[in-house]
């Protein structure tokens, strides 16, 4: 398994996910993803999911 990801939505890169002790980490590579930033995911698929949501104008619940 890898430990880190590259998260592309429609062509775009959003942002990179690294394995961190509790999931996986979000880093925004532009500043539509900025939401995501910093954020915990449980797996790269997740936060793939939520890059898709915040891309399409859905609205993603804060992370505590």
């Amino acid at each position: 398994m890898s430990d880190s990801y590259v998260i592309e939505v429609s062509s775009q890169t959003a942002g990179i996910v690294v394995r961190d002790t509790g999931g996986y980490q979000f880093f925004a590579a532009s500043h539509l993803f900025d939401r995501l930033e910093g954020q915990i995911f449980r797996s790269a698929r997740d936060a793939e999911r939520a890059a898709r949501r915040l891309a399409a104008g859905q609205v993603l619940p804060i992370a505590s």
